[in-house]
């Protein structure tokens, strides 16, 4: 499976931020995406990628990926059980297979590595600290990658990711629903990057990322979540959550939300301006803005 002229791309995961991403590289690459579904197919075609079917669950699927390019943007989550991201391995011992085509690969992470730092400030030097299990099979993805991409003379890039919004990606259901946020005295501070935002720094990662070099790739805003729940409500019109001690709210919500609101940290993006990609929105109430009123 060979091309000429165009470098050749693999996109590994290629739900919503992939689409985005293809969409921008395919102008100038040929792109590649896995899927485990023919039915996405026509899907990834329509934005220039060429689909390649296998399975990161099933080794024995993903022998055309050996060889087929220079580049991989792995954006693949982890399995959803265990401590360990058996995906990433399955990946990367295809990837070593044949000559050595891979020259760069990036890495979409999660701020959630760093845990809960009660409010303080973290950066790409705050040692990990990960207090899920989804977050620490994403620590095991992070140093997998980190001693296999230089034992085999490949660039990485590890863009640690917070909550990803865009117009289709905001509570509002969550807000029409009446969920409760905590007391401001309690509340998390939350972390985000808007999608074209993100896949735009993915796209500048191919061109601009350090070799083993980790990024936070958020807007470096200090919003608490109960506030962005309110600035939400407010662009679309609807009524703020009430607010609830944290003793009330943990009986209520979900284990997984309420993992997410339990852990408080200001991270930091100073890195970002390497990838010399500035972002469209700063910060939340930017993007708000641009949008309509009418949910």
């Amino acid at each position: 499976m060979q091309s000429f002229g165009k470098s050749r791309i693999l996109i590994v995961g290629c739900g919503d931020i992939g689409l985005r991403v293809a969409k921008q590289l395919a102008r100038s690459h040929r792109v590649y995406a896995l899927t485990s579904q023919k039915a996405r197919f026509q899907e990834l075609r329509a934005v220039g990628a060429i689909p390649i079917l296998g399975d990161l669950d099933k080794p024995d699927s993903l022998w055309r990926l050996s060889g087929l390019a220079q580049t991989v943007i792995h954006l693949a989550p982890p399995q959803n059980t265990g401590h360990r991201d058996c995906r990433t391995r399955n990946l990367l011992r295809i990837l070593a297979q044949g000559s050595n085509t891979v020259g760069r690969l990036i890495y979409v992470s999660t701020t959630g590595v760093y845990g809960d730092h009660a409010g303080a400030r973290v950066s790409e030097l705050t040692p990990v600290n990960p207090q899920s299990e989804r977050a620490k099979r994403r620590v095991d993805a992070e140093n997998c990658l980190r001693l296999w991409a230089p034992a085999h003379g490949v660039a990485l890039t590890i863009l640690r990711v917070p909550g990803i919004y865009a117009a289709d990606r905001l509570p509002v259901e969550r807000i029409k629903a009446g969920t409760p946020a905590l007391n401001p005295a309690e509340d998390a501070y939350s972390n985000h990057i808007q999608s074209d935002d993100l896949a735009r720094l993915v796209c500048a990662a191919v061109y601009h990322g350090k070799p083993q070099r980790v990024i936070n790739a958020c807007d470096g805003g200090e919003t608490k979540m109960g506030d962005y729940f309110d600035e939400v409500a407010d662009a679309f019109g609807l009524e703020r959550p009430p607010r609830l001690p944290a003793e009330q709210l943990e009986q209520i919500v979900s284990p997984m939300l309420w993992s997410f609101m339990r852990e408080s940290r200001r991270v930091t993006n100073t890195r970002i301006t390497e990838l010399k990609t500035p972002l469209r929105y700063p910060g939340v109430a930017e993007f708000l803005k641009t949008i309509s009123k009418n949910p």
